[in-house]
């Protein structure tokens, strides 16, 4: 490196482990997060944007989106450092939705590393990383895998 250069803040692939675990801060959701990501993704699902509709819904009040707490998520573990600067691409997701997320929730992301493979010939390495979502009551609301490319420690 030279001098004006400066390491990543965020973790290369030879420093994670297998086994190792970390859990985010919270993040509450807003009535703001759903109208802006309504706007976003152009889902005005009456569940998520109608509040006398959703009232009168299965769950008696507004619903977060699915994707607006997979897309919090994933930036509440971006937040945390692990990969800035390191990781190379996101390169798959395995998920499921288990609970509704409301307005008023917040949720935190424990994310544990479950596997690791060298790719030498991409720069790098993949991990795999067990995520649970859980709410403010202990519940998780979303789980799945994410599967990264993250860069190798430089020669």
């Amino acid at each position: 490196m030279s001098g004006s250069e400066s390491r990543p803040r965020g973790r290369y692939f030879e420093e994670f482990e297998e086994g190792e675990s970390l859990l985010t801060a919270g993040r509450t959701i807003t009535e703001g997060d759903i109208v802006s990501f309504a706007g976003l993704s152009g889902d005005y699902n009456q569940m998520h944007v109608d509040a006398e509709y959703a009232a009168k819904g299965e769950f008696g009040q507004r619903v977060a989106h699915g994707l607006l707490i997979v897309s919090m998520a994933t930036g509440l573990i971006v937040q945390t450092g692990l990969m800035e600067g390191t990781v190379l691409a996101f390169r798959e997701l395995e998920w499921k939705f288990s609970r509704a997320v409301f307005i008023g929730d917040t949720i935190r992301v424990k994310v544990e590393i479950v596997e690791s493979k060298t790719l030498p010939r991409l720069g790098g390495g993949s991990i795999i990383a067990k995520i649970s979502v859980i709410n403010q009551n202990e519940q998780v609301v979303q789980r799945g895998k994410m599967v990264l490319l993250v860069r190798s420690k430089p020669a």
